[in-house]
């Protein structure tokens, strides 16, 4: 999939907070979703561009395309309509084997059209950034974003005793990721319940659940599931690079065993979802 990150920043971490909230609202998977989106890493003032306290969000999408149309969309309904809010180009790209090179892509350059004539250019160096008066001053956003190819759709299921374990558990896993560069986690809390297959009996749809980890379904149908597990949540990475996904995997691993966790695994796609294929041993051991 390819990805676009942005850096937002705020007067206060309530309304920064608010435009998070909003710019990443419906952005859970793209199987119905316009992009999966979610919050990178949280940046103290002395890091971001204007010296207030900032978000970095990655944005991931199908194609190119999807990715700008998401950015256009999200930045222009949910951070230009935010107090206080400035939007910036996160353009720290990595290059690897599979991202290809980086192309710029309009934001600021579409969303000045709002101005109504009256909006301001302004060149910092080799970076152009639009000015777009507001009600409350003035909306700062930069005139184009960099897109590349990264890895979405990373996953690894945890197994538990019960509900108690596995929101835990999970809990737990999401805490060692959301610390680490490249990565997000899309779904709600960065928490998956309702794990998908490829395909339906239902020929209008792309997916449907993962019946074979319900543990309701035991026994109706062919179980991947122990006896003893009664509760299955998935942890979906997307990440700038293969590296950056299989790191977080093998962080969320580890800090999701504990007690109460009969087993980690993963879904298995049969290699239907992409080219990149994540072996958990391998990923464990550091190979």
């Amino acid at each position: 999939m390819h990805y676009g990150r942005i850096i937002v920043t705020g007067h206060s971490r309530r309304w920064l907070e608010s435009a998070v909230h909003s710019f990443c609202g419906y952005g859970s998977s793209v199987i119905g979703c316009d992009a999966e989106v979610g919050v990178e890493q949280w940046m103290k003032s002395s890091d971001t561009p204007d010296g207030r306290m900032g978000v970095k969000i990655l944005v991931f999408g199908f194609s190119l395309k999807a990715v700008q149309a998401a950015l256009i969309n999200r930045t222009g309904q949910c951070l230009m309509t935010c107090p206080t809010t400035a939007v910036y180009a996160g353009d720290e790209a990595e290059s690897t084997e599979d991202s290809g090179v980086a192309e710029r892509v309009p934001l600021g350059k579409h969303l000045r059209f709002f101005g109504d004539g009256y909006q301001k250019s302004k060149l910092i160096g080799d970076r152009r950034f639009w000015r777009i008066p507001v009600m409350d001053g003035e909306f700062l956003v930069e005139d184009s974003v960099a897109i590349q190819k990264g890895v979405a759709g990373g996953n690894f299921l945890i197994l538990a005793r019960d509900q108690a374990a596995g929101l835990g558990a999970a809990e737990r896993a999401i805490g060692a990721t959301e610390v680490l560069a490249g990565i997000m986690t899309p779904f709600p809390g960065g928490v998956v319940r309702s794990g998908s297959k490829v395909g339906s009996r239902y020929p209008s749809l792309k997916a449907s659940t993962a019946d074979r980890y319900c543990p309701t379904l035991r026994g109706r149908v062919e179980s991947d599931l122990p006896e003893n597990v009664n509760c299955v949540y998935e942890i979906v990475i997307d990440g700038t690079s293969r590296e950056a996904v299989a790191r977080a995997t093998r962080a969320g691993i580890e800090a999701a065993a504990g007690d109460g966790v009969v087993s980690i695994g993963a879904g298995n796609y049969g290699g239907k979802l992409g080219k990149h294929h994540f072996h958990l041993h391998d990923i464990m051991t550091g190979e």
